[in-house]
């Protein structure tokens, strides 16, 4: 299983499952990460932490926490 955080600046990936549950989850979905979405990771923070992806035309800025909860291919 390869999760959002693992994937390397430049990367085109495609979102499969989502884990988590709740508010948690209805939040990652309500910013348009639902499985099938292709997700080009942006830039990511000296420390990590935020990642800056561009889903569905957007730029959106995700925590490391909220990263690992994507499932991705």
């Amino acid at each position: 299983m390869k999760t959002l955080k693992q994937a390397k600046i430049g990367d085109t990936v495609k979102v499969v499952r989502l884990h988590g549950e709740g508010a948690v989850k209805r939040r990652i979905m309500d910013m348009g990460l639902t499985r099938g979405t292709e997700v080009q990771i942006r830039k990511v923070a000296p420390l990590g932490d935020p990642i800056e992806v561009t889903v569905r035309g957007y730029e959106l800025s995700l925590r490391k926490a909220d990263a690992e909860m994507i499932e991705v291919e």
